[in-house]
C-alpha cells in the first residue's frame, strides 16, 4: 500500500510543475485524494459490499469534487489533475500512467448490464473537459484534446480532437522535447480538417480570380466597335 502511495506521489511531481513539497501534495491535491480513497471503496466492492461502497464513493465526491464509481478498475501511477468534475464508470478501465484533467467523463451510452465505459490503456492523457463514451479501447499513449467527444476506438499512439473526436497528425518531435503533453494537445498540431478548409479558401480565391478575368474580358469584346456595328448590319438584313 505504501509503495503505491510513494509511486502517486511520484507521478505527480513529474506532471505538475506546480507541485513543490510532499506535505503539499499530501494535503492540497483532490485528485491523489479521490485515488487514495478509491482503493479502498473498490476493496469493499469487489467484497460484496456494494451499498457501502457506493456510499463511500459518494462521500468522496463531496469531498473531492471527483465521483468514481467503486467498480471501475484503476492501475497505477495515475494522476488526476485538479479533478473537480471528474466522473468514471462503474466498467471503466484505466492503464497504469494515464492521466486526467477537470472536467473529464468515461461515461456509458447504453443502458444494458455488462461492459458500458470506456477502457484506456497504458499512457493515456485525456485533455479537460473531454467526455468519452462507450465501451471501446482508447489505445496506449494515445491523446484526447479537451473538450474532445470521443465515440469509437482511438489506435494507440493517436492524437484525437474535435466534436466528434477525428485524428489529427502532429509534427516531428523536437529535439529534447518532452514526451508528455499538458492537457493532451500541443501548438504543433496538423488537423486534417483545417488543412481541406484552407485548401478549399485558396481554390475558391483562385475560382474568384478566374472569374473576374473572364468577366474582365467579356466587357472588352462587349465594348469593341466591330460589335457595335454587328446588330446594325443585322437589323438592315432584315429591311
Amino acid at each position: 500500500m505504501f509503495s503505491r502511495i510513494k509511486e502517486d506521489i511520484h507521478c505527480v511531481f513529474e506532471r505538475d510543475p506546480a507541485a513543490r513539497s510532499v506535505w503539499e501534495v499530501l494535503t492540497c491535491y483532490p485528485g491523489f485524494h479521490a485515488l487514495q480513497m478509491h482503493r479502498v471503496w473498490h476493496g469493499f466492492w469487489s467484497m460484496g459490499l456494494r451499498w457501502f461502497a457506493r456510499f463511500g464513493s459518494h462521500v468522496t465526491r463531496f469531498l473531492t469534487g471527483i465521483e468514481i464509481h467503486p467498480g471501475a478498475t484503476i492501475g497505477r501511477r495515475v494522476f488526476i489533475d485538479h479533478g473537480m468534475g471528474v466522473v468514471i464508470g462503474e466498467t471503466a478501465e484505466i492503464g497504469d500512467d494515464c492521466t486526467l484533467y477537470h472536467g473529464v467523463t468515461l461515461g456509458g451510452v447504453s443502458w444494458n448490464q455488462g461492459k458500458r465505459h470506456p477502457t484506456l490503456g497504458k499512457g493515456v492523457v485525456v485533455g479537460a473537459g473531454a467526455k468519452i463514451l462507450g465501451p471501446f479501447v482508447v489505445g496506449d499513449g494515445a491523446k484526447v484534446g479537451s473538450n474532445s467527444v470521443v465515440v469509437k476506438p482511438v489506435p494507440p499512439g493517436a492524437t484525437v480532437v474535435g466534436i466528434p473526436a477525428r485524428l489529427v497528425e502532429p509534427h516531428q518531435a523536437e529535439a529534447g522535447r518532452m514526451a508528455f503533453d499538458a492537457y493532451a494537445v500541443s501548438g504543433d498540431l496538423d488537423d486534417p480538417l483545417n488543412k481541406v478548409l484552407l485548401t478549399l479558401g485558396s481554390r475558391t480565391e483562385d475560382i474568384d480570380s478566374r472569374l473576374e478575368e473572364i468577366l474582365r474580358r467579356l466587357q472588352e469584346l462587349e465594348g469593341a466597335p466591330g460589335d457595335q456595328e454587328a446588330p446594325k448590319r443585322a437589323a438592315g438584313g432584315r429591311h
